[in-house]
């Protein structure tokens, strides 16, 4: 049953305020979990089931399939779509107040989600920087935000340097908005992120990386001296010293940053203790 009529059947209304678009086109949620490589040995974090379609591709599939739903209004149609499959569990909570590390640990895991657009950062902050990281995260999003993760130099953002520093991003597939109902007005992309063991670059710890990360893109049109001296309360000539010491223009601005140059600047920060 497509998701207007399971709601209609249950008297719901999608709510924009959650964006709730729900994905139902059977050929792209197939698709989406193959390029998960999802298998028999796999436990899949889900997040936002909706009403389901996705969550019983994955229960097919998958070992374990834990979905995380914010609405619970969507409990009468779950529990009928997914009674057939003993391997699904569903928490009815916000999955930026989960705690995952003691949810899902000791247990490697997956995340496969259409995720609200809404607040797409701010889930994989919260994966990403959890004590418990996922091995992978395959994730539908808008396309504008797929891009921002993919970014190279030049066209990087806070997001993309938080992204990339955790794990490899990269497009995998294309949605029309025709795939979801109610229908989106943008498209959308699936973003796959393989997660590192360890972080491709040196740093002196990750707190002091992503705080140098964050000062340089305080004030993303500004020379990255400036921008640094504001973010970290230093002097406009003491920030152009120590970006100079990272062998870096403080000229320059944090968008043209590479993740290595980002490293580099953490590292002389470090040893040159900001107050």
């Amino acid at each position: 049953m497509n998701p207007k009529a399971l709601l209609d059947h249950h008297e719901i209304q999608p709510r924009k305020s959650l964006g709730q678009n729900f994905l139902h086109d059977p050929g792209v949620l197939e698709k989406i979990v193959a390029l998960a490589d999802v298998s028999r040995s796999d436990t899949v974090l889900e997040i936002g089931p909706g009403t389901g379609a996705m969550t019983r591709v994955l229960a097919r599939e998958a070992k374990r399939v834990i979905a995380v739903e914010l609405d619970d209004r969507l409990k009468p149609v779950l529990d009928d779509e997914l009674s057939p499959y003993p391997n699904v569990w569903v928490i009815y909570q916000d999955i930026l107040t989960v705690d995952v590390a003691a949810l899902l640990r000791p247990d490697e895991f997956v995340v496969v989600a259409n995720v609200p657009y809404y607040i797409t950062s701010a889930i994989l902050r919260h994966l990403l920087e959890a004590p418990h990281r996922p091995r992978r995260l395959v994730l539908t999003v808008q396309q504008e935000v797929a891009e921002r993760l993919v970014a190279v130099p030049n066209d990087m953002s806070l997001l993309a340097v938080s992204v990339q520093f955790f794990g490899s991003a990269r497009i995998v597939h294309h949605i029309k908005p025709a795939a979801f109902w109610p229908r989106p007005e943008v498209d959308s992309a699936v973003v796959r992120i393989d997660v590192y063991e360890q972080p491709p670059v040196d740093v002196p710890d990750e707190a002091m990386f992503f705080r140098v990360v964050r000062a340089g893109f305080s004030q993303k049109r500004k020379q990255l001296k400036n921008a640094l001296g504001g973010g970290l309360a230093l002097a406009h000539q003491q920030a152009a010293e120590l970006i100079e010491q990272a062998g870096i223009d403080p000229r320059r601005r944090a968008e043209t940053l590479t993740l290595e140059e980002w490293a580099a600047l953490s590292r002389v920060v470090a040893a040159n203790p900001v107050k």
